[in-house]
């Protein structure tokens, strides 16, 4: 081992001198272990606060995806009922694309369920039950009742467990389902209405469409909004990260009117805020690092100026003023990729193991962090992803490292003659 390394450890607290070391040696090995313990607690928060909020994404999207379809192939202000008799010659056509793996008929409408004094505006969906679990998990999502119970003709619906919560209703109780449109009388404008049957309740786990989606029979739907309703086909592909490019393709092989929007295009306002907020968080938490960071260099300007007799006698000895840098740039360096090392893995330790820890806080201290009410999910997930823990290390050893720069280059500077004389 060359003296500068044996030297730079020495300062860094990871090499032990054969004697007992003087309070000048403690004092550079306390500052040196500061420095490590702000860079790894600010790597960790970074890979933790990452990792949740990957893991809060990908349980928002897998939930979104249970009950919405990848892609939807729809022709836009045209009578339901006259689209619902073609349907099959739009899915037929879809599935020659070979990631298409299911097809299923849909009526999409927004409305008004009354029940009593209670009114809840949702977002209405006509389905083929025989065919919806083809291009959805609804089906296994239900908590009373079964999808297959929506029949043509019997005018049923499955709600929500929120909305059915906010109007008071179980399986076998009637609601009025009311629709924008309807017609204008001497008496004024009377909207249409129809009474549906509750035959089912779902829960997606995702409070945003259980508190405002339901599902009918697609033919009781047209029926209902023939005048402005969206319909088409709803499909299911092989892998849904390719659902873009799956929905181009399908647009260059269907008729003019037939349009094709993927789920990132149904989404996109909440995903690209998520990944706005990510790159904000990142960039926030990153100044916890660079704070480390500039804390590494008062400690090394520190250390400088604790050594300047050592420095000049080094000197004295034959050592060159690269050789004194090297010291310094040893131990700054070390200070960083050890920080760093024990930040990814006190990061990644809580990260595996956040759905144990959070649970634990919240029956510790009596509290809630995730109300359903409030968040789209009500226990904090985490999804740790590789790169983003390569992006956090090396953004860390990049920092350490520029902080040894200027220490270095000030230790290598000094005057042995100057400092020998004054000591």
């Amino acid at each position: 081992m060359s003296y500068e390394l044996w030297i730079g450890a020495r300062y860094a607290g990871l090499a032990r001198s054969r004697r007992r070391g003087g309070r000048g040696d403690r004092f550079v090995s306390f500052i040196a272990a500061s420095s490590m313990a702000g860079i790894a607690l600010g790597v960790a928060a970074l890979i933790v606060v990452l990792s949740v909020m990957n893991g809060f994404q990908t349980q928002v999207r897998d939930r979104m995806l249970s009950v919405l379809p990848h892609i939807e192939l729809y022709v836009p202000r045209t009578d339901p009922e006259l689209v619902m008799s073609h349907w099959r010659q739009i899915a037929d056509q879809a599935r020659q694309n070979p990631e298409v793996t299911g097809a299923a008929p849909f009526v999409a409408a927004q409305g008004m369920i009354v029940r009593g004094e209670s009114l809840s505006g949702v977002q209405l969906r006509g389905i083929d039950p025989q065919l919806e679990s083809g291009v959805s998990d609804l089906a296994g999502q239900m908590t009373v009742g079964n999808i297959s119970d929506l029949k043509p003709g019997s005018f049923s619906i499955v709600l929500g467990n929120q909305i059915a919560n906010t109007l008071g209703v179980r399986t076998g109780d009637t609601v009025l389902v009311l629709a924008p449109q309807g017609s204008i009388s001497p008496a004024g404008f009377t909207p249409r209405m129809r009474q549906f049957t509750v035959s089912g309740i779902f829960s997606s786990g995702y409070y945003e469409y259980d508190s405002s989606l339901a599902f009918m029979n697609f033919e009781d739907a047209a029926k209902v909004f023939r005048d402005n309703g969206t319909s088409g086909v709803r499909l299911r592909i092989k892998d849904m990260q390719r659902a873009p490019q799956v929905a181009q393709e399908l647009s260059k092989t269907m008729p003019p009117y037939v349009y094709a929007q993927d789920w990132t295009q149904n989404n996109r306002t909440w995903f690209a805020a998520v990944q706005t907020e990510k790159r904000m968080m990142f960039l926030i938490l990153a100044l916890i690092v660079a704070v480390a960071a500039f804390n590494l260099l008062s400690s090394l300007v520190m250390a400088v100026k604790d050594k300047r007799s050592d420095i000049a006698i080094l000197r004295t000895l034959g050592a060159s003023p690269r050789e004194i840098a090297k010291i310094f740039l040893v131990q700054g360096s070390l200070i960083g990729v050890v920080g760093t090392l024990l930040g990814v893995a006190f990061g990644m330790l809580i990260a595996y193991n956040i759905d144990v820890i959070v649970p634990f806080i919240e029956r510790l201290l009596g509290v809630e962090f995730l109300p359903q009410q409030i968040y789209f999910i009500s226990e904090l997930p985490s999804n740790p992803q590789l790169n983003d823990i390569i992006i956090v290390a090396i953004t860390s050893l990049v920092l350490s490292l520029l902080a040894t720069l200027y220490p270095s280059w000030r230790a290598s500077s000094l005057q042995p003659a100057e400092v020998l004389r004054h000591d």
